[in-house]
Parts: structure tokens; sequence; C-alpha cells
């Protein structure tokens, strides 16, 4: 019963939180998008704009974020956060309703968007220290993982029916709605939060936040000898499966003639694998050791992504690549609980909020940087040899995995998910 014992009720409202605003964002999935396309007729290098630098602009905007967060509550600024969501959100239906939406509006909300659910998972983590022992950290990031693996399983084919019976416009709405019932299951935790030291002040008149507080969270996962090969092995693998997936897509909707929904159910049947990884995390851990499990999962999702370059038409292929994605997912199910528990133990409670800040736009930059630089190398070499050159570099990172870990540091802080 490793991982079925409880956490208690004010775990309970923030894992129902982060539930139901996971589920909202993969409803309305790609729904900004298709809005441009649907509703405002924008053509392709408008839709790539919206897709890569929305995001990408979001996280440059968090960068100075990460001091701000770290010297308040943390509970307030997730509400903060959330509320920033939903009323970014909701102003593409109010624009669509009155007549006035622009490409400009929907650029603007994906970049809001994108910074403040990056500010929003930073202080999640120290939240999670707060209110979760130690001990129990393990078996709440399997919890927010298997949670994580449900919404992608489930919030796109919803997203995709409630798109098809009212419009993209709706379930942005619903994505909006979420976040405000995110923030109402945050208030509803309860109970004191230590009010954590200021931030020290800058010099100056002007009183300039110093570049070494936006990076300390970088400088501290750098020079720590456990998340410094961790960082570069999950930005690696994280980038190169990311690019392959548009690679993938061309692939199987264009020359191998697969329908759209034969597509879908290839990506969604499999994410059951990270429920069953997720669930097995904690018992793996308790029989054979943290850093041997997380080794061993870590150097297996990296053996699945080759595979995919042999995808053929037709019902094998259709089943190879769901037996792939299922056995990466699965592998990733065991992995990113681990990764996140060993994340959390190594960073000190005033570093928390910048370490998962770093440690996610640098994850974003990761995957835009190589879907980008793997988007021009299939032109020059086609699709299929892309997938494969990144499915050979993929079985390289587990060089990158530390071979020994040494005794856990005494603080100890987090997030949902570890801030991934």
């Amino acid at each position: 019963m490793v991982g079925g014992r409880s956490l208690g009720r004010r775990f309970g409202w923030l894992w129902t939180s982060y539930a139901v605003s996971t589920l909202g964002t993969w409803l309305a999935f790609d729904a900004l998008p298709l809005i441009a396309i649907l509703v405002l007729h924008a053509g392709t290098p408008q839709v790539s704009l919206l897709a890569a630098v929305g995001p990408a602009v979001g996280a440059v905007l968090a960068l100075p974020l990460g001091p701000w967060v770290e010297s308040r509550p943390k509970r307030p600024v997730m509400v903060a956060m959330d509320l920033v969501r939903f009323a970014a959100l909701t102003s593409v239906p109010a624009a669509f309703a009155l007549g006035g939406l622009t490409f400009a509006q929907l650029l603007v909300v994906s970049v809001v968007v994108g910074a403040a659910g990056i500010a929003f998972t930073a202080a999640g983590g120290a939240c999670l220290k707060e209110i979760v022992p130690p001990q129990d950290l393990l078996v709440a990031n399997g919890r927010f993982e298997s949670t994580t693996w449900t919404a992608t399983m489930l919030g796109p084919p919803l997203g995709g029916a409630a798109i098809a019976a009212f419009g993209p416009v709706a379930t942005v709405m619903a994505n909006a709605v979420s976040h405000l019932l995110s923030a109402a299951g945050i208030r509803a935790i309860g109970g004191p939060e230590p009010r954590p030291a200021p931030a020290p002040a800058p010099a100056g008149p002007r009183k300039r936040l110093r570049a070494g507080e936006v990076f300390e969270g970088w400088r501290h996962i750098l020079t720590d000898p456990v998340l410094r090969p961790l960082f570069l092995n999950t930005a690696l693998v994280g980038g190169l499966i990311m690019a392959t997936s548009p690679l993938l897509a061309v692939l199987m909707l264009g020359p191998l003639g697969f329908a759209p929904w034969q597509y879908g159910l290839a990506f969604a049947v499999p994410c059951v694998g990270g429920l069953i990884g997720s669930r097995l995390a904690p018992r793996l851990v308790e029989r054979f050791g943290r850093h041997r499990v997380m080794l061993t999962a870590g150097a297996l999702r990296a053996c699945w992504l080759p595979w995919l370059a042999f995808t053929g038409p037709g019902a094998s292929g259709l089943v190879l690549v769901m037996a792939v994605e299922f056995g990466l997912i699965t592998c990733m199910g065991v992995f990113n609980p681990v990764l996140a528990t060993c994340r959390l133990e190594r960073t000190p409670a005033d570093r928390a909020a910048r370490t998962l800040l770093a440690w996610s736009v640098s994850a974003k930059a990761a995957i835009a940087a190589l879907t980008a630089l793997w988007g021009l190398l299939a032109v020059l070499t086609g699709p299929r040899a892309a997938i494969a050159i990144a499915g050979v570099l993929t079985m390289a990172t587990p060089l990158l995995l530390p071979r020994a870990v040494p005794a856990e540091r005494s603080e100890v802080s987090g997030g949902p998910r570890g801030g991934r």
C-alpha cells in the first residue's frame, strides 16, 4: 500500500486543483491555433508563430518572477496566477462575442498564459513541501504524474468532441473555468502558511533586480553534482522526443495515409503506460532503491525512439507506434516522479521557486530549439531519417545520468510534479 495511503485533506485539495486545471489545459489542447485557423483564417506562418513564439516569450517573461515568487507566500501566488490565466483566456470568447478578436490578442494570451503557468509551477513547489512530509514526496509526485497522463489521454478526445459540437472558443472558456476552480481549490487548502524571508533588497537608488537573483536557480542546478547531469539529460531527452512529434505526424498523416483518428488513437491509448509507471514507481523504489530505479528507468526510456523510424502503413504500423509509445511512456511514468523527488530533496527551501522556474524555462527552450532544428533537418533528410537520427542521439543520453547519488540534503522543497 505504498502508493495508496492518504496524504491528508490539504494535499487532497492541492491534487484536485492540479487535476482540474490540467484536464482543462488538455481539453483546450491546440484550441488557440484552431481559433486562428477557423475564425481568423490565419495562414501557416501565423499559426507556427502562435505555437512557438507565444510559449517561448512567456518563458522569457517568467524569468524575473522567480525571486518575486520566492519571497512571497506561495498559495496566494498560485491563486493569483490561476486568476491571471482565467482573465487572459476569458478575454478570447469575450472578444469573439463582440466581434473584435485579433491574432495579436491570441499571441498575447499565449504569452501571458505561458508565463503565469511557469510561475504557478514554481510556487507549487514550495507549497507541496509545506503540506507533504518528506517521506511522502515520491507518492505525491507519483499521483501528479498519473494525473498528467490521465488528462493527456482523456483531454484531447473530449476537447475534439467539444470543438466539433461547440467550436474551439468554447473549449478555451472551459480551460479558463478550470483555472478558476483550481484557484478555489488552492484557497480551500487552509491552514497556516509560513512567510518566507524577504529577498535581499537590490543595491542602487532604483532598486533594480539583480541578475544573480534571477539566475540563482541555474547556478544551484549546475553546481549540484546530481542535479546537473539530470538537468542535461532531461532537457535533451525531452527536446528530442518532442522534436520528433511533428515529424511523425507528417509521416503518418501524409505518406503513410493514416486517418486523423488513427493518429490520435496511437498516442492516446499508450498513456495508460504512464498510469502504470507512476503507480509502480513508489513500489519499485521501496524494493530496489531510488537511484537504481531512476538509473534503470532513465536508461530504458532512451531505447524506444529509434523504432519509430520503422513505422509503416496499415495496422502493423499503427501497432508499432502504439507499442513504442506505450513502452516509452511507461518508463517515463516511473522515471519522472523519482526524478522530481530527487530534485525536491536536493533544493533548499530558499531557492525552490527559482530552481523549479529555471528547470521549466530550460525545458521549454530545449524543446523549442530542437523542434526548430529537427524541422530543418527533416527538410534535408526527410522525416523518417530525422526521426532515426533523434533516436540514435537519445540512446546516448543515459551517459548523462548520475552514476552515484551522494547523501540527500536535509532541506526539502517541491511542487506539483516537481515543477517539470
